[in-house]
């Protein structure tokens, strides 16, 4: 491998993890080296196993070893280390000691640095965050007077991992793709799915083949769903979901189910001003056309039906294809039926003969 310059990034591959030690490939005899603790979480964790390709600075020669680092932090950050972390854009590990006019006090090794409100944290975070005590990673945005002006910014940071994490999502997440993540956030036009990260929309309209009016009743924040991604915009970086899309659809079957003449008790699903749409299954919704209504040219249908109310409807015809049932008004099934059975228990009074309600009457 040819020389490298202090503060040089190069991306390589990881040969070895031994104690708190992660060696390098250095494309030579020699391997480099770097902590394992700058890869590690909270419990000790490594994310990252051999054969792994890793991108790394170059902090220089100690002991006859080639030294690395992902970020300056501790005893490297002296004032070269700082300097170098500035031309070289190497990120650097401070804490946060205060709050000042216009942001916060970092301390970086033995400097201190100014982070902007603006620059703390990511795209979204609660006004009441206190960002004071903590250690953070960040990069320098500028380094001025030999040092004694630096301003950093953790947002950078944030964002260079974000798109690193949509990066990964990308390759991972097409239309079609079959998913699972927990729900974040309900809101009246859908819920918000949680996917590594990345927050997918779940739409109302895409929760269930039956219509779904109050989405507080068929889903909660914290459960986890499996869908079907049938949107995917990472320029935009829009992802949708649907579970109606795991579900049968139940038109394959509508021919089976109703047939011209059939009469059906349904309910008003919704109102245009064309006619009426009436649910007659899950998912399988018939309209009655305004023509087909008993009122006066020009009404306002709005006025006349309410979504939820009970309508009767006889099946004119039956489209599977473009998925349309077109219906008329009838009496209710239910109403229908006392008839026949009233008719016919008179039929029988009457010997077979014709029912007329005048001789009924003198009979009595």
């Amino acid at each position: 491998m040819e020389k490298l310059e202090i503060g040089q990034q190069i991306e390589t591959e990881i040969v070895a993890i031994s104690g708190d030690t992660i060696f390098l490939d250095l494309s030579s005899k020699s391997e480099g080296v770097l902590l394992k603790a700058e890869l590690a979480d909270e419990n000790g964790n490594v994310s990252v196993k051999e054969g792994d390709k890793i991108k790394v600075f170059y902090l220089g020669e100690k002991n006859g070893e080639s030294r690395f680092t992902t970020k300056i932090s501790g005893q490297n950050a002296d004032k070269t280390m700082i300097e170098n972390a500035w031309t070289s854009g190497i990120p650097v590990e401070g804490v946060v000691e205060k709050e000042i006019k216009g942001g916060y006090e970092v301390k970086i090794g033995g400097a201190r640095a100014f982070c902007p409100y603006s620059q703390m944290g990511g795209r979204k975070k609660d006004d009441d965050t206190d960002f004071t005590g903590r250690h953070l990673v960040f990069k320098i945005q500028e380094y001025k007077n030999d040092g004694k002006n630096i301003v950093v910014s953790n947002r950078a940071i944030l964002e260079e991992q974000r798109a690193k994490n949509l990066s990964n999502l990308e390759s991972q997440i097409a239309v079609g793709t079959m998913v699972t993540g927990k729900i974040t956030a309900l809101h009246n036009y859908g819920a918000f799915v949680d996917l590594g990260g990345f927050q997918a929309l779940l739409p109302i309209s895409e929760i269930s083949r039956a219509r779904v009016d109050d989405i507080q009743k068929v889903l909660s924040v914290g459960q986890e769903i499996t869908a079907k991604v049938i949107k995917a915009d990472w320029k935009n970086e829009k992802v949708s979901v649907s579970l109606k899309a795991l579900e049968a659809d139940p038109w394959d079957t509508v021919e089976q189910k109703f047939s011209e003449g059939d009469k059906i008790d349904g309910t008003i699903a919704r109102v245009a001003d064309f006619g009426v749409f009436v649910n007659l299954a899950d998912g399988i919704d018939g309209l009655v056309h305004v023509s087909e209504l008993d009122v006066k040219k020009g009404t306002n249908l709005q006025k006349v039906f309410k979504k939820g109310d009970k309508m009767s409807v006889v099946v004119q015809g039956v489209d599977a294809k473009n998925k349309r049932i077109s219906l008329t008004t009838s009496e209710s099934a239910e109403q229908d039926l006392e008839t026949k059975k009233y008719l016919a228990s008179n039929s029988n009074d009457d010997d077979g003969e014709t029912y007329n309600p005048f001789a009924a009457l003198l009979k009595k």
